[in-house]
């Protein structure tokens, strides 16, 4: 342990050097290292790397902003409160994030970014301060409705979205800041299952505030909802138990209007909701019954026994980010 404190060290320091071929050799090095080495993670951290990283993706060296996006996404999976601690890092996270597309970030720098970001929502603390940060937040959406994004790069700003949503209170920041349409776009105009899936995981979170009910009749999202539990649709099962949670929530912060306008969709929706009760996962199955009972007219008022669970923390983003850069 004690050769890889020293070798930690002797990395970051070469950081700081005045050459930049030093740098970039120390770079790639660290990012090698915290790839294949959990146990060097901290060591790495501690020794002071987290500062010169976040400082690098300023820097307009594409492999450079590359290597050290990175090196920073290793280092969340072990050392998250060695980043969170780090003045400047969110910023630094939230430049990246902005240029995107733009020629001075790299996609590979965007992606490292947003997964990141994904990694460190992962702690409940963690997700207030994030959500916070507006700039974050819209870069994230503007990633998700560009043309231009590859869908690597949807997808992580996706799973970074998802886990900002967990805390209730930044659902209706998102919502202000423009993400249900590009999500319903991408609900319509993308037929990668895996993309709709990640989608939808996040529209049943957002589902789950006041102001979701208006803005998703903008954009007739109560009907793309139903849409998707229709069997003609080929969802699948994970998209499907998403549209459950989404009209729940929905129907839970919007009332009995939303309830109303989901039965009027006909028999059609309550065989997709059944059809999740039944083949769904046992949390996706307690959503589906729980649905049921609130469209059932004659429980209505009384169905969701005062319960204000507006989440769905089944919807396929639930894991530790295990993978490395």
């Amino acid at each position: 342990m004690e050769v890889k404190r020293r070798t930690a060290e002797s990395l970051v320091t070469k950081l700081g050097s005045v050459s930049e071929h030093t740098r970039t050799e120390a770079l790639c090095e660290l990012r090698l290292i915290s790839k294949h080495d959990a146990d060097a993670r901290p060591l790495i951290a501690d020794a002071g790397a987290i500062p010169y990283l976040s400082e690098t993706l300023y820097s307009s060296s594409p492999e450079a902003q590359e290597n050290a996006a990175a090196t920073l996404l290793n280092l969340s999976i072990n050392a998250k409160e060695a980043l969170m601690s780090t003045r400047g890092l969110l910023d630094a996270l939230s430049h990246v994030l902005r240029h995107h597309g733009a020629g001075s970030a790299p996609d590979a720098a965007v992606q490292g970014a947003a997964a990141t970001l994904h990694s460190l929502l992962i702690v409940d603390s963690y997700r207030p301060i994030i959500g916070a940060k507006r700039d974050i937040i819209y870069a994230l959406i503007d990633i998700v409705k560009s043309p231009r994004s590859p869908p690597r790069s949807v997808k992580d700003a996706l799973k970074a979205l998802f886990g900002a949503s967990l805390y209730a209170l930044n659902r209706s920041t998102m919502i202000q800041l423009g993400i249900v349409p590009p999500l319903f776009g991408l609900i319509l105009k993308d037929g990668r299952v895996g993309l709709v899936e990640d989608t939808t995981a996040v529209v049943a979170q957002i589902a789950g505030c006041e102001e979701s009910e208006e803005a998703f009749r903008r954009v007739s999202g109560i009907g793309v909802l139903v849409d998707l539990l229709d069997a003609a649709t080929g969802s699948s099962i994970r998209i499907k138990e998403n549209s459950v949670s989404a009209l729940l929530n929905l129907a839970r912060c919007g009332g009995e209007g939303v309830a109303e306008d989901v039965r009027r969709m006909g028999l059609g929706v309550f065989d997709g909701i059944n059809d999740v009760v039944e083949k769904g996962s046992a949390k996706g199955k307690n959503k589906a019954v729980a649905l049921l009972n609130l469209l059932d007219a004659r429980g209505l008022s009384g169905s969701s026994n005062g319960s204000n669970e507006n989440s769905f923390p089944d919807s396929g983003f639930d894991y530790l980010l295990h993978h490395s850069s």
